[in-house]
């Protein structure tokens, strides 16, 4: 097929890749929903079961740049359609399993899909779009995240603490099944951005700019996840909110995580990208920053707001930036970029699981507001360097 593809094909192929990340992001953040019951029926502390966030992560880390040089090859109707699936089949499996020594290796073979999954959804969009849109498409599919952040995560939150993580994780098993019916019809066949060389792939690991771009994800995710991590916990030991109050908080950042999002998606091009990263960076840390002033439900859903705008919104124009920044290099850099998000969650959750046993909740929202400023100041670096890529 040419690059570019005609317009109802693209916008059926957006929509298509939007509700497959819906299903990842649902999955990806199921274990933080769920973590008060997934602690208590597996027997495990909350900073034990807090590491099968960090396990995840670090699964997704490494498999994202490794899988990106192994399905270069593959049409990504297909790959994307089988991932949701094995995806689906690995919930499934992870809700059967008996104890934490049999669930976590389940629950990293699964997220493999997940690896596979968002950076190859945006790689084929970013191929599929002319380069005008480029920025904005990708910021749109990752609009899925943000949907998944106000309607996936909180449901499976409201289920974990209701019936059980393991009625949470059949439920993204089914939500993964639909996904991928709607993806194979929605991406058009013969969808192959080109193979990248062993030489292209060291010219992206040898870029200073590029590679610090990549690790300004790496820095507000393990800022973020820090705190992020402990959300139900807190919420239940500190804010001692019932099941149905801890829902309508999660449901609250992702409502506002969703508009976040939208606004991204609008404004981006008129912002300008590099702009636009700053300006989400400086949302989250403004909540980080008086978050240890909030006493209670409605002063911390408030504190909130800020942070949710700008947390998914941060990785969509972060996409957007390294795309539009080496189009060539796109599939790899979104591997990478994957991959520093989720090294950055697993540095987060296992940061903040270590706090919360010395320390308890307190310390965490410090620890988060450092890496969070620590991107940002690499990111106005980063907005000042000019990128050059040799062909």
């Amino acid at each position: 097929m040419t690059e570019f593809v005609q317009p109802a094909g693209l916008a059926r192929a957006k929509w298509a890749l939007l509700v497959g990340n819906f299903a990842i992001g649902t999955g990806v953040m199921a274990t933080a929903g769920t973590l008060n019951d997934l602690s208590k029926s597996l027997n495990v502390s909350l900073p034990v079961a807090g590491q099968l966030i960090a396990i995840a992560a670090v699964v997704m880390a490494f498999g994202a740049p490794m899988m990106a040089g192994w399905v270069s090859g593959f049409d990504r109707r297909r790959l994307l359609t089988w991932s949701l699936i094995w995806y689906a089949a690995g919930h499934a499996l992870c809700a059967l399993m008996p104890s934490y020594a049999a669930l976590w290796p389940m629950r990293a073979l699964t997220v493999l899909a997940a690896a596979v999954f968002s950076p190859q959804a945006a790689a084929a969009i970013g191929f599929m779009s002319p380069p005008a849109q480029r920025g904005s498409n990708i910021a749109f599919v990752f609009l899925g995240w943000s949907v998944a952040s106000v309607a996936g995560i909180p449901l499976a939150a409201w289920l974990g603490e209701t019936y059980g993580w393991r009625v949470a994780f059949g439920g993204v098993a089914v939500v993964s099944t639909a996904a991928a019916a709607f993806v194979f019809w929605g991406v058009p066949n013969g969808v192959k951005p080109a193979a990248l060389s062993l030489r292209a792939w060291k010219g992206v690991f040898t870029h200073p700019v590029l590679m610090a771009m990549v690790a300004v994800t790496a820095l507000q995710a393990a800022g973020q996840f820090t705190l992020f991590s402990y959300f139900a916990p807190y919420y239940k030991q500190v804010l001692l909110v019932t099941p149905g109050q801890l829902t309508l908080l999660f449901v609250w950042f992702g409502a506002f995580g969703l508009v976040g999002n939208l606004l991204l998606a609008r404004y981006i091009d008129r912002l300008g990208i590099n702009r636009a990263v700053l300006l989400t960076l400086s949302a989250v840390a403004f909540s980080l920053l008086v978050w240890p002033l909030t006493v209670g439900v409605i002063s911390t859903a408030l504190v909130l707001i800020p942070w949710a705008l700008g947390c998914f919104s941060c990785n969509s124009a972060q996409q957007a930036r390294l795309g539009t920044s080496a189009p060539a290099l796109a599939p790899a850099l979104m591997a990478l970029n994957t991959s520093a998000l989720y090294m950055g969650q697993a540095i987060g959750a296992s940061s903040g699981g270590w706090l919360l046993s010395h320390g308890g909740f307190g310390p965490l929202s410090w620890f988060s507001l450092v890496g969070v400023l620590a991107a940002m100041a690499l990111s106005v670096w980063v907005s000042r360097q000019r990128v050059v890529v040799s062909a």
